[in-house]
Formats: structure tokens, C-alpha cells, sequence
């Protein structure tokens, strides 16, 4: 088994292709990796924990130039320093990963991450590393119960899938074991956020699944097999026991409870 130490980190990091971030608007950046979070952007905050964390030998940038970085002082040393590369982002998620396994060798395993995730810690991504290669499965995918979410966040209006032994939420980060594990980026092609665009679900998992996902039939694990079936390869998720996981900022509302939550940790 692979040891966390050869994974190889890629970070998603460019601008949506045809759309304006609401959170760079608000902040007048070009990106959303380049917007400040109580004192350091987030792609600053995202890199910190995947180096921090000692479960990656190689960390990686998808992003459309290297100069965007290169703004940020931090992120010019460490890409002098060779502690980062960026490889070029490409129309969607889906092609941005792809495009990593035709380029040569896939680099596997790859943990794949975005860059908005600011909350997550060097333990968090740890753990998941740890579990993730022990999984056996191609592909790992993070997930927190929403009753973990909970117990931290009661009032907060974050979205959770719906199974039948409980809510669940993804927490972007997904492990791919093998090189097989690379064909399970096709489901992403349209951007992944199946919570927000259900549609997405019938799109890339099939009509069947989407019916017995809508009506209450699936737990998690049944859920997880039958897409594993629909795609031809092993999907397998990995609880991540953090109630800030699934947390990213995706909009006003979570950039300021981001805030909050980042400036309560400071000493």
C-alpha cells in the first residue's frame, strides 16, 4: 500500500469558465483563491494544510496561468522553491483532471481538493490520506454525517444529501487510488454540485439511481455500490469526523461564517 508521503495533492483553484464568483465580486479579485480569509488568501490557507499535513510528496495548482499566483508573495517563493507546480486548468473539472493522466503517467494516488476549502486542518487531510489508501477502493470520497455538522452548527443552512440511514455532505476531497479511478472524472463534467443541480445526479449516475435517491430508498453505502456499478470501477467513501469538513466557501454567507471560524482559532 501506498504510504501517505507519495501522495500527490492537486488543488483546483481557476475561476468557473463563463460566470462571475460572487465572493471575488464582492472582494474585487479576479479569483476566488486570491481572496483573503481572516488575513491570508485561501489558496495560501489550502496549501499550508496539505504541506502541513505530511500526506503529500507533490502538490500540484490547477489554475489558467502561473502568474495569478504570483500575485501573492507566499505562492512566488514556494513555486521559486519548487514546494508547488500549477498545471494548466482546462473548460471543466472533469477535463482539468483527465487532463493530468494524458499528459503521461497518471500521478496516483492523487488527492484532489479545491482551493476554497480554507477550513480544512493538517489533521483533517491526514486522516482522510490514511483512510483513503486503506480503503481498497479506486476512487475515496470524503463525506461528513450531518449529525456531526450539526452538533458544531445547528442553526448554520448548509445542504446534506439524503439517505436513508441519514444526511451526508461532501467535504471535496476525493482520493483516486489507481489510475482506473481516473474515468470516475466524467461524472464531473458538468461541475459536480449534485446537492445544488439534482439534474446533474440523473445526468451522470442514470435515472434509476436519481428515482431511488428521491425516494428515500438508498442508504449511503448502497448508494456508493450502485454508482460504483454504474461507472464500472470501485467507489468507496471515508467519513471525515470534522463539523467544518463540508464547509467551503462558497458564497457571502459561508465566506463570513468562514471567517468567524478561522478567526476564532487564532491565539
Amino acid at each position: 500500500m501506498s504510504t501517505p508521503s507519495e501522495l500527490t495533492a492537486l488543488v483546483l483553484a481557476a475561476s468557473r469558465r463563463g460566470s462571475e464568483d460572487p465572493v471575488a465580486a464582492i472582494t474585487g479579485q479576479s479569483h476566488k483563491c486570491l481572496v483573503e480569509v481572516a488575513g491570508e488568501t485561501m489558496i495560501e490557507r489550502v496549501i499550508a494544510a496539505l504541506m502541513d499535513s505530511g500526506a503529500c510528496g507533490r502538490i500540484l495548482v490547477s489554475i489558467e496561468s502561473e502568474s495569478i499566483l504570483r500575485q501573492v508573495p507566499k505562492l512566488a517563493a514556494w513555486l521559486d522553491e519548487g514546494a508547488i507546480e500549477t498545471t494548466p486548468s482546462e473548460a471543466n473539472l472533469a477535463d482539468s483532471i483527465l487532463a493530468l493522466a494524458e499528459a503521461g503517467s497518471p500521478p496516483v494516488p492523487l488527492l484532489l481538493t479545491t482551493a476554497d476549502n480554507v477550513l480544512h486542518t493538517p489533521e483533517l487531510i491526514a486522516g482522510f490520506a490514511r483512510d483513503g489508501l486503506a480503503c481498497g477502493a479506486d476512487v475515496a470520497v470524503g463525506m461528513t454525517p450531518e449529525a456531526t455538522v450539526r452538533a458544531e452548527f445547528p442553526e448554520e443552512q448548509l445542504g446534506f444529501f439524503r439517505f436513508r440511514d441519514g444526511g451526508y455532505s461532501f467535504c471535496n476531497l476525493f482520493l483516486f487510488r489507481t489510475s482506473k479511478g481516473f474515468e470516475a472524472a466524467e461524472a464531473f463534467r458538468g461541475g459536480g454540485q449534485f446537492r445544488k443541480k439534482p439534474w446533474r445526479i440523473l445526468q451522470a449516475f442514470g435515472v434509476l439511481n436519481l428515482i431511488l435517491y428521491r425516494l428515500g430508498r438508498l442508504t449511503l453505502e448502497t448508494a456508493f455500490r450502485r454508482i460504483s456499478a454504474k461507472l464500472g470501477l470501485s467507489l468507496q467513501t471515508v467519513e471525515v469526523p470534522y463539523p467544518f469538513a463540508p464547509i467551503d466557501v462558497d458564497n457571502p454567507r459561508t465566506y463570513e461564517l468562514s471567517q468567524r471560524i478561522l478567526s476564532a482559532r487564532q491565539p
